[in-house]
């Protein structure tokens, strides 16, 4: 099990969750739909179902790359710890847990589930023609939040929407940052992101602009929730975190992309959704 886990980096699954929880309690406390444990577990499954899918078919997909690459040699596929028969039934298993948890949430849900999958699985075949594959990930993990409120409402609502993109932008300018260890490999294989493509002084320009619109929308979903000070605090913080990663990752120094790619992301996610699901209890 330990294998499978470090194959789809279970530990990153830390950016999408406290979104998917923001998601429900905003449906579920703000907008009356009634909280639930029940319903509540089932989201959480979803949401670790279809990143489990997504995360071992990028795997399973890109193993032959990952071997040439010196960074990626020894993700567990090309190494030869988990073999690329057993990562194709983890990838169905998943999907397939993934659509019957949404049967039992929902039938909008369910019916959705499909081109849900259909965006996460595909991200992994997109950066072999376009630079836009960071946004198309961006776009699979900013299905937690508005899946997670549907799950309870059922309806669509602008709000939420809101949130999605937020953390669509959000995503995108940090993969832009992550992607800036490959750029040297991508353009040698011929493979697109924003770095090998712009550079890596534009990307970084275009990563800031990205994460600027990414806090305002943020703070704006506060305005327009009428919410408490207490949520921007939360907005706030998760502003300031953004500016940190581009603070401590420069175009000749990329020691610290690590650093601003999973811990300081990672912090401003739980540290978001724990302030703004607060929030929501105190209107």
């Amino acid at each position: 099990m330990q294998k499978f886990l470090s194959l789809v980096k279970f530990a990153h699954t830390v950016f999408a969750l406290p979104f998917a929880l923001v998601g429900y309690f905003m449906a579920a406390v703000y907008f009356d739909g009634g909280f639930n444990w029940l319903e509540l577990l089932k989201v959480l499954l979803a949401m670790v179902f279809a990143r489990n899918a997504a995360m071992g078919f990028n795997r399973y997909i890109d193993r032959n790359i990952d071997a040439q690459n010196v960074r990626t040699a020894s993700r567990e596929i090309p190494s030869g710890a988990v073999s690329v028969q057993a990562a194709g039934w983890f990838v169905i298993i998943n999907v397939l847990a993934f659509i019957i948890t949404t049967w039992f949430i929902n039938l909008l849900c369910f019916y959705l589930s499909f081109v849900a999958m259909a965006v996460v699985l595909g991200y992994s075949l997109t950066k072999r023609f376009t630079w836009l594959c960071h946004f198309i990930l961006g776009l699979g993990l900013s299905l937690a939040p508005i899946g997670a409120f549907l799950a309870v409402t059922g309806i669509f609502h602008i709000v939420p929407v809101m949130l999605s993109l937020a953390v669509l932008l959000w995503v995108t300018g940090f993969d832009i940052i992550y992607a800036l260890q490959d750029d040297g490999f991508d353009k040698a294989q011929g493979l697109f992101s924003i770095p090998s493509y712009f550079g890596r002084k534009n990307a970084l320009w275009i990563s800031r602009a990205i994460h600027l619109f990414s806090g305002l929308i943020i703070i704006l979903i506060g305005t327009w929730l009428n919410l408490s000070y207490i949520y921007f605090i939360g907005a706030g913080i998760f502003a300031l975190l953004l500016l940190y990663q581009h603070l401590i990752v420069k175009e000749s120094d990329l020691s610290k992309v690590n650093l601003a790619f999973f811990t300081t992301n990672g912090i401003a996610s739980i540290l978001y959704a724990a302030i703004t699901i607060f929030s929501f209890f105190i209107i």
